[in-house]
């Protein structure tokens, strides 16, 4: 009886596992990660660099043709950045304020698709 205890909880282990890794939403380049209806984004963002790694539920979509844009906030502070492909992700490059309790907006649109929003606080 003690074997099938153990092997039923080995096997409902384990699907767990595998049920964890299908839907990681980690942020995996240390970013602040967002899941929209649409799309899920990384947003990475920097004092010089904005970057914005998007996914469609963990799959990497293609970027060719697609365009965005970062609104950042701070306090009456309004600050945008466009985004372009870059690699593997969407970047805009410049001097931007970014600090605890920024909060921004991202918006992404992929070649031929409408536009997919995202909010996020810098923490």
């Amino acid at each position: 009886m003690k074997h099938i205890a153990v092997a039923s909880t080995l096997a409902f282990g384990f699907s767990g596992a595998a049920i964890a890794q299908k839907d990681d939403h980690a942020a995996k380049h240390g970013g602040i990660f967002v899941e929209t209806k649409a799309l899920d984004f990384e947003i990475v963002p920097k004092a010089d660099v904005i970057q914005v790694y998007v996914s469609d539920h963990g799959k990497p979509v293609k970027l060719e043709g697609a365009k965005g844009k970062v609104t950042l906030l701070n306090g009456s502070e309004k600050t945008e950045v466009d985004l372009a492909p870059v690699g593997d992700k969407l970047e805009g490059k410049g001097s931007f304020k970014v600090a605890k309790g920024t909060k921004g907006i991202a918006s992404v649109s992929l070649a031929g698709k409408s536009a997919a929003t995202a909010r996020f606080d810098v923490k």
